[in-house]
């Protein structure tokens, strides 16, 4: 059995019950296979099996009292996974699925991912099983408030920067700064995706769904081929799936779909600026279901979910690239394989891991541009790093600015990977390039150090 075998299985062995992250050691380690002869002392240092634990993992309760006065308690996670390249960076979660396998396997991700940004950054992970959804705003800044209570005592600017993710937005966010400044009594850097007044980035909304766009913008180039005229599947509803559309517009594309917990809309005459602005209105302002996208535009079909069919309907449309921007393992077998029949030729993953095993599978076998999660999605937090920058200079630049800046760092990106895979003899293979650079300059840094 090869050492990358050993490890996975050790994993698996060690880590009971947590699925996710087991996919997601398996992804990495399976694409490392190639390195172990090339850096013998990664093997002599152990890197490998340091690699796959995190530095700590931190667990904790919050109480909090409801708007009834009745105290309810929830889980508090922050995985601070490795911090080689930086202090830990990466999102809080508030989301009734989220469990300590779930963090883990985002925490992991994120240290490659910070890694291939180019910025000093490393990986951690972090939220709570709260469920912001049909709280008060009362409810939910006292959940902040008590989740800070413990959160502050082991985060800071130069330990570990947090940021939002799913659950976890503008609001959420300034609880949390709020009551980190009233806990610490300084204003520093401690958390992105703040607002603009109060040292927030401009483009961070956007990050990762124009990020995704850059990337796929990336890949069709070296083939000579752009995104103008191309029509584009997009799941989810949330600041990704609407940003990577918005881009997509900027870019010529044409984007023809949407979803929610719901169910999907296909909308064959395309999601134009008009109707995405309804969509931004309708999840953002008045946070209702897609359905009514349907009610309001006749070009538009809507799908409810159908937990019984065994594949999404969503991925089984015409087009020429794919953008999951929804959630973990939203692209099974079945569903990789209707987008290959239907002509996809480019995917550009804005979720984190969308694409199961067997799905990724598929489009490898199937030569399809298959722009994995750590690398496509990292616009987010390369824009969180900017915002740290901005936070330690006491600066803003501007929108135009950060633009650039991102679109620079998703072209270094996409360079790193497909040369990577180049020198590896796979050319195009973006999992293997984007998992080896990514790696080797963690692993890199960990020898540096020593054993600690």
């Amino acid at each position: 059995m090869s050492l990358t075998n050993e490890i996975i299985e050790k994993v698996k062995v060690k880590n009971p019950a947590e699925g996710e992250f087991h996919q997601a050691v398996e992804e990495v380690m399976e694409s490392l296979e190639p390195t172990v002869e090339k850096h013998p002392e990664f093997v002599k240092a152990g890197i490998y099996d340091r690699i796959v634990e995190p530095d700590r993992a931190i667990l904790f309760r919050v109480p909090w009292q409801d708007d009834k006065g009745n105290v309810q308690v929830q889980k508090g996670f922050r995985v601070q996974y490795n911090n080689s390249i930086g202090p830990y960076k990466g999102v809080l979660r508030f989301h009734p699925s989220v469990n300590l396998g779930i963090i883990k396997f985002l925490g992991f991700e994120q240290v490659f991912k910070n890694s291939l940004t180019t910025l000093p950054m490393g990986g951690g992970k972090g939220g709570s099983d709260f469920d912001p959804k049909g709280k008060s705003d009362n409810e939910v800044m006292r959940f902040c408030q008590a989740f800070m209570r413990e959160l502050f005592r082991h985060i800071g600017p130069d330990t570990d920067v947090p940021a939002g993710d799913i659950g976890v937005g503008g609001r959420e966010i300034g609880f949390l700064f709020g009551y980190y400044k009233k806990l610490r009594n300084e204003h520093t850097g401690v958390l992105t995706g703040k607002g603009i007044e109060y040292g927030g980035s401009l483009i961070r909304p956007e990050a990762t769904g124009y990020g995704a766009v850059y990337f796929a913008a990336e890949m069709l180039n070296v083939k000579n081929e752009t995104l103008e005229g191309k029509t584009a599947l997009v799941s989810g509803s949330g600041n990704v799936a609407q940003y990577a559309m918005e881009k997509l517009l900027d870019l010529g594309a044409k984007p023809v779909t949407s979803s929610d917990s719901s169910g999907y809309i296909f909308d064959e005459a395309g999601i134009d600026r008009e109707k995405l602005a309804f969509i931004m209105d309708l999840k953002n302002v008045r946070r209702g279901r897609l359905k009514e996208y349907a009610d309001k535009y006749s070009t538009a079909v809507y799908t409810p979910v159908d937990p019984n069919l065994g594949y999404n309907p969503l991925w089984n449309h015409k087009a020429d690239v794919a953008f999951p921007s929804a959630t973990q393992n939203e692209i099974n077998e079945k569903d990789a394989q209707h987008l290959v029949n239907n002509g996809v030729k480019t995917i550009s993953e804005g979720a984190n891991m969308p694409t199961t095993p067997e799905g990724i599978s598929i489009f490898m076998t199937n030569g399809i541009g298959y722009g994995l999660g750590k690398a496509a999605n990292a616009g987010g937090v390369a824009v969180s790093g900017l915002e740290m920058s901005q936070n330690s200079l006491r600066y803003n630049w501007t929108r135009e600015e950060v633009d650039s800046k991102l679109h620079g760092i998703m072209k270094s990106i996409h360079k790193a990977a497909y040369e990577t895979s180049v020198a590896y003899g796979k050319p195009g293979d973006y999992p293997l390039g984007a998992n080896i650079a990514g790696f080797t300059k963690v692993a890199k840094t960990m020898v540096a150090y020593g054993v600690v």
